[in-house]
């Protein structure tokens, strides 16, 4: 079975995490002829959503974790029926290596029969009587197979995670275990070998480097490689790996650039996607993250997103921008718990760990209908995620400043270079990058 290597943003996932699983799993499939797939550690947003929408794409599949499931050590085994002669068990246990998987007409396991079981069921049916010791092994073979089958070996559904089953299966003394999907049906037997030393899932990691903000059980995936633009904080890896941080705005920004290298030309939906990675992530090149290396990628991407039957044909680089933008924009129509979970990233610093949400508006007046509620959400993330305080960092996208609204914050915040209204929000003229512009002030009064 070919390997699968899966393409996966930081939980929480914005349209440029999206977008750059999306580009780089189909640059690897073209460019190294990879099973690349992209993926997501979360439920798209409204914008990545209306996006994807526009072009015609699939959101990538949801992966919660990366732990190994029983699938990937599951072999569709040969199998015969309760009924059958023993006969046919014995002909597939001496191609299988000494099991035979007893299945029901409607394709759920009764059992299996190996060497152990087959002598177990000798030793009742000869037993002390000299008269058994006279039958024949045709007549064994003639008897059905439900007489010496196992009928008490273990199940575990195909998607469910190793991990929470190997204390299970280091009691049990069997060298084989019964895969079912969800309907409980057949899917292949597992031997416990396989099972306690699985093959590791293989990712990427994009858009993102700090373990808190990645896929979970990523400690047991074989991560390749990671591509980012923001601050270091890369998990432990057992072997080196292509890390590749970048100070540009958007990381598809550098997928694009490495299509361009490849001297490959991405098809419009793919220059569509990553082009929408590159406006969310720069506010339409207004954020003080943008590079020239951002317009240079969006003009060259551009020339593939608008042209010939693309589901962009007619729009422009300006048009489009605004568009994802507005797809973003707005708190009045949204849950609060929504709001500051979409975009919502988790932070250390000495025995403080904090939460920096981040939500767009095109009028900071909607904060004020809102507030009360907010605040309620932010302490719901704050306890959910044993968060020491939170924030959310709700950026006007037509005027360049954000209003910050807090959680539990620590005496230090005083301080901050921000006015503070009497709702006890603040505001921050020209502050429009959590990861620029807010972060290194919050981190600079934490670590002062």
């Amino acid at each position: 079975m070919e390997t699968i290597t899966y393409v996966i943003g930081h939980v929480n996932p914005d349209t440029d995490s999206i977008a750059s699983a999306i580009g780089y799993a189909w640059l690897l499939r073209e460019r190294d002829g990879i099973n690349a797939v992209a993926a997501r550690a979360g439920a798209t947003n409204p914008q990545t959503t209306w996006v994807l929408k526009r072009l015609g794409l699939d959101a990538p599949c949801l992966m919660t974790d990366v732990s190994p499931r029983f699938e990937v050590v599951a072999r569709r085994m040969d199998t015969t029926s309760p009924d059958e002669p023993l006969r046919n068990a014995w002909e597939i246990a001496s191609r299988t290596g000494g099991v035979s998987a007893i299945v029901n007409d409607d394709g759920t396991p009764y059992g299996l029969i190996t060497g152990i079981t087959l002598f177990s069921f000798l030793s009742e049916l000869v037993g002390p009587h000299p008269g058994g010791q006279d039958m024949r092994i045709a007549e064994l073979l003639d008897m059905p197979c439900h007489e010496a089958a196992d009928t008490d070996v273990p199940q575990f559904k195909a998607g469910s995670r190793i991990r929470d089953a190997v204390n299970k299966i280091l009691r049990q003394e069997r060298n084989y275990f019964i895969v079912v999907d969800d309907d409980g049906q057949y899917v292949g037997l597992s031997r416990q070998r396989d099972i306690l030393n699985p093959p590791r899932v293989q990712v990427v990691l994009v858009d993102h480097n700090e373990k808190e903000q990645a896929v979970g059980a990523l400690e047991e995936a074989e991560l390749l490689e990671i591509i980012d633009h923001h601050r270091l904080g890369n998990p432990f890896t057992r072997a080196p790996i292509r890390f590749t941080t970048e100070v540009v705005g958007s990381t598809s920004t550098i997928i694009a650039e490495r299509i361009i290298e490849a001297g490959l030309s991405a098809p419009a939906d793919i220059a569509g996607i990553l082009l929408a990675g590159i406006f969310s992530d720069t506010l339409f090149f207004t954020s003080p993250t943008t590079t020239d290396r951002d317009r240079k990628a969006a003009e060259r991407l551009g020339r593939s997103a608008f042209s010939g039957t693309s589901p962009l044909t007619g729009e422009s680089l300006d048009t489009y921008g605004e568009a994802v933008i507005k797809a973003g924009a707005g708190i009045s129509t949204r849950d609060p718990d929504e709001i500051v979970t979409s975009d919502t990233k988790t932070y250390t610093s000495g025995t403080l760990n904090f939460g920096i949400a981040q939500a767009e508006v095109t009028d900071l007046v909607q904060v004020d209908k809102h507030l009360p509620e907010l605040k309620d959400a932010l302490e719901r993330l704050r306890v959910n995620r044993a968060l020491d305080f939170t924030i959310l960092m709700v950026t006007d996208v037509v005027q360049s400043s954000s209003r910050l609204v807090f959680n539990n914050p620590p005496p230090t915040f005083d301080d901050l270079p921000y006015p503070e209204s009497t709702d006890e929000t603040r505001f921050a003229k020209g502050v429009v990058s959590r990861k620029k512009q807010l972060l290194p002030v919050i981190l600079s009064l934490l670590e002062a």
